[in-house]
């Protein structure tokens, strides 16, 4: 289970290497993804608040990374955070999402990556709900159902 410390670790000292990496030129995801989604996956953005139905969805199953199909979220780990992003306690597995130090717009943050293709996820914030105390507040456009 990912807890506050290993998040402020990792971010400073390094993420866990994943199970396999998916590099793409910019072009090869400029073709693959809707200029919304290049713009908050590639570019670090961030969808406006309650702008997808999604955070309000929570039947069973997996989130994806909408850019490289890797399982990243289970909906048993979802919550109403309120905060207008679908939001999660945990990852999926250990080594899905990686934790980068983030100074933008004169904040301190810890933004949440897939660790498969580096896409900009969202942000981790130490005021979730037990067991973990994590909210992973994603951007819905990062995500997919899996089909699967």
């Amino acid at each position: 289970m990912h807890t506050w410390k290993l998040v402020i670790e990792r971010a400073a000292r390094g993420n866990a290497a994943p199970d396999r990496r998916v590099e793409k030129s910019e072009a090869q995801w400029r073709e693959q993804l809707t200029p919304d989604q290049f713009r908050v996956m590639r570019q670090a953005g961030t969808e406006r608040a309650f702008s997808s139905e999604m955070c309000g969805l929570f039947e069973p199953g997996i989130y994806d990374c909408a850019g490289c199909g890797t399982p990243l979220f289970d909906a048993s780990h979802k919550f109403e955070s309120h905060s207008g992003w679908p939001s999660f306690t945990q990852p999926l597995q250990d080594n899905v999402v990686n934790y980068l130090n983030d100074g933008s717009h004169g904040m301190v943050r810890i933004e949440a990556t897939c660790a498969t293709c580096d896409a900009h996820l969202g942000h981790v914030f130490p005021d979730g709900p037990p067991p973990t105390g994590l909210r992973y507040c994603i951007n819905a456009l990062s995500l997919e159902k899996s089909k699967g």
